[in-house]
C-alpha cells in the first residue's frame, strides 16, 4: 500500500489552515507550482478530492476536512515520536511549543526564563500568547504541546498541573474619589466603578468571582483590551480594578499614582500548566512545571533586593 508521505500531510494541513494555494505554499517555503502537484499527488494516492478550485477561491471538500483532521494527528504523533526519542537521553530538549496567557506572559515569563534556558540549553521554548480559549483549541489540534493558563476554566481531556497560587490586590489612584481603601467594602463600591478586561479574557471572570463583584451595575460598561489600557484609566481615576500579584510586582504600575491594596485571602487565582490527557511527555511537563514553581519564587525574592 502506498502512504502519503509527511511531506504531502504538511502542504495540504497548510491549505486547510491558509484556505489559499498561494499564502500556504508561501507558509511551506515552497514554490505554488510543486505546492499544487505535491496536492493533486495527495488526492490521486488517497483516490479523492480534496479541494474544488475555481479561479478565485479554494475550498476544501467535506473529504478533505476529514483528510486535515486525521493529517495533523498522524504529524503530531510523528513529531511527538522524536521528542520521545530526545526525551529519553534529555528531559527537556528540542523544540517545545508552550501557549501563554497576555496577563501571565510579560510577567512571568522574564522572571524563569533566562534560568530555564542556562539550565536546559538543548530546549527550544516556542511561545505563542493568546487568550486561554484560542492556545487551548491549538493545544487540542497539535499546534501546541501545553499551556501556562490562569484557573479555574473549563478544560476538557486535559491533565492540570497546580503551580501557585496569584493573590488579587485593589488598585487605584492614590487620590481616588470613587472609594477608601483603607475601608474598602466592596457593597459600597458606586455604580459602574469597576472597570475589567472585555469578554475573552479569563482575568475579568476570575476577578469577578474571586473579589466577589455580585453586583453587576458596580462594572463599567467600558471594558480595556490589555491591562496597559486598564492602568491608565485607572491612572485617570476613572474606576477602581483588581490586578494580580505578579503584575503589581512588574514595571506595569512604574510612573503611575496607582496603589494597591491587599484583598481577603481567597481572592486569588491559581497559575497552572495544561497537557494533553495521555501524552507521552507528562513527565517532562512535570519538570517543567516545577522549574516554573521553584524559579518564580527566586526572581521575586531578587527583584525585592
Amino acid at each position: 500500500m502506498n502512504l502519503p508521505t509527511v511531506k504531502q500531510l504538511r502542504y495540504f494541513v497548510a491549505l486547510e489552515s491558509h484556505g489559499h494555494f498561494g499564502k500556504a505554499a508561501q507558509a511551506c517555503f515552497v514554490s505554488q507550482s510543486a505546492f499544487s502537484v505535491a496536492i493533486r499527488d495527495l488526492e490521486r494516492l488517497l483516490e479523492v478530492q480534496l479541494v474544488d478550485r475555481t479561479n478565485k477561491s479554494v475550498t476544501i471538500t467535506a473529504s478533505g476536512r476529514e483528510v486535515a483532521v486525521r493529517a495533523r494527528g498522524c504529524l503530531r504523533e510523528m513529531e511527538e515520536l522524536v521528542v520521545l526519542a530526545r526525551s529519553n537521553r534529555d528531559p527537556l530538549a528540542g523544540k517545545l511549543r508552550l501557549g501563554v496567557i497576555p496577563t501571565i506572559a510579560p510577567f512571568l515569563l522574564p522572571k524563569v526564563l533566562p534560568a530555564l534556558r542556562q539550565a536546559y540549553p538543548q530546549l527550544q521554548l516556542y511561545l505563542h500568547e493568546d487568550l486561554t480559549r484560542r492556545i487551548y483549541e491549538k493545544m487540542m489540534a497539535g499546534e501546541l504541546d501545553l499551556i501556562l493558563i490562569a484557573l479555574p476554566y473549563a478544560l476538557r481531556n486535559v491533565e492540570l498541573m497546580g503551580l501557585f497560587d496569584d493573590p488579587f490586590r485593589l488598585a487605584c489612584h492614590e487620590h481616588s474619589k470613587l472609594v477608601d481603601p483603607q475601608h474598602y467594602n466592596v457593597e459600597s463600591l458606586p455604580q459602574e466603578s469597576v472597570l475589567l478586561l472585555e469578554d475573552g479574557h479569563c482575568l475579568r471572570e476570575h476577578a469577578l468571582s474571586a473579589c466577589e463583584i455580585r453586583k453587576l451595575e458596580q462594572v463599567s460598561g467600558f471594558a480595556a483590551s490589555s491591562l496597559l489600557t486598564l492602568v491608565e484609566m485607572v491612572d485617570a481615576d476613572l474606576g477602581i480594578t483588581y490586578l494580580p500579584q505578579m503584575a503589581v510586582n512588574s514595571p506595569l504600575l512604574k510612573s503611575t499614582r496607582i496603589r494597591t491594596y491587599p484583598l481577603a485571602e481567597n481572592s486569588v487565582r491559581e497559575i497552572g500548566l495544561a497537557w494533553r490527557r495521555g501524552s507521552a511527555f507528562g513527565e517532562s511537563f512535570h519538570l517543567l512545571g516545577d522549574f516554573i514553581r521553584a524559579h518564580r519564587v527566586r526572581g521575586e525574592e531578587e527583584a525585592r533586593q
